[in-house]
């Protein structure tokens, strides 16, 4: 196996390796883990395999789960499409920075993603390493953001523009989880700025140490939300893949964001994902 480090900040390729083999040879797999935990995300060409040896493998690190919005593939469960086409514009829209799913409880540990369709222009995904986020914020950002929480939520994103009593009942099916700003990784032992798309406002903000007096809390917390979502978008913390079919990619869902680029013209582009369990943010 050839490793072809692709940027400063986190993603490496890997050549001349099948993922159908790390499926069962122990060693191969436990590289890709160690090397999925060194570079934060993982690339790889030409991996011609069906929907049962991309969740056999996905479940290598982990139980999957579904998505309560995408269709889950017809021969394995584990598998959700990721399908976009010209005929739903209304649901197209996928670009913004976030972790996978910090709306739940427990968010994914990470996900395998594969190209079936490329879109034929256009339609890469970029990727941040949140651990160098947090690691280069000014020292008294780190102090303001030490122990803080925040809330998660799906209705105020996916379910915002439907009608409001799916969005209550997912709600309830999903209430807004509350995540710590700063993650610590369960195996490396690392910190990561935990902050994206889904993240509507900090929980234990309004104290004596950042509020003086009245209601100045609102636009300051609001601003330091801006400040720490926006960390994703440094381009020194990011990189992107371009996409062909049968190419894959494996990412650590706890100290990484992604970003699908949704440039490409109306077409037709479809992906399919295995999203695995995680553990509780801490």
């Amino acid at each position: 196996m050839k490793v072809e480090q692709l940027t400063c900040a986190l993603g490496a390729e890997l050549k001349n390796v099948k993922l159908t083999e790390a499926i069962t040879n122990d060693d191969l797999f436990g590289e890709m883990k160690e090397l999925l935990l060194k570079h934060k995300v993982l690339f790889l060409r030409d991996q011609d395999i069906s929907d049962k040896q991309h969740a056999a493998f996905a479940r290598r690190f982990g139980e999957l789960e579904d998505h309560p919005l995408a269709a889950s593939a017809d021969t394995e469960p584990g598998i959700i499409h990721i399908w976009k086409t010209p005929d739903n514009p209304p649901e197209r829209y996928e670009n913004s920075w976030h972790n996978d799913a910090t709306w739940r409880e427990i968010p994914p540990m990470g996900a395998v993603l594969r190209c079936v369709q490329p879109a034929p222009l256009g339609g890469d995904t970029m990727w941040a390493n949140m651990e160098l986020a947090y690691e280069r914020l000014p020292e008294h950002i780190k102090n303001i953001i030490e122990g803080l929480r925040a809330r998660h939520s799906m209705e105020a994103v996916f379910m915002a523009a439907k009608p409001i009593e799916e969005r209550l009942a997912m709600k309830e099916r999903f209430p807004d989880p509350e995540h710590p700003v700063v993650r610590t990784h369960p195996e490396t032992g690392k910190k990561s700025l935990f902050c994206s798309s889904f993240m509507t406002h900090f929980t234990n903000f309004h104290t004596a140490k950042n509020v003086r007096y009245g209601f100045d809390w609102q636009p300051g917390a609001s601003q330091l939300l801006s400040y720490l979502v926006g960390q994703s978008t440094i381009p020194e913390y990011q990189v992107r893949w371009k996409w062909t079919p049968d190419s894959v990619a494996i990412w650590d869902n706890r100290n990484t964001q992604h970003y699908a680029v949704m440039d490409y013209p109306p077409c037709h582009r479809q992906m399919n994902r295995a999203t695995i369990v995680g553990t509780k943010p801490f």
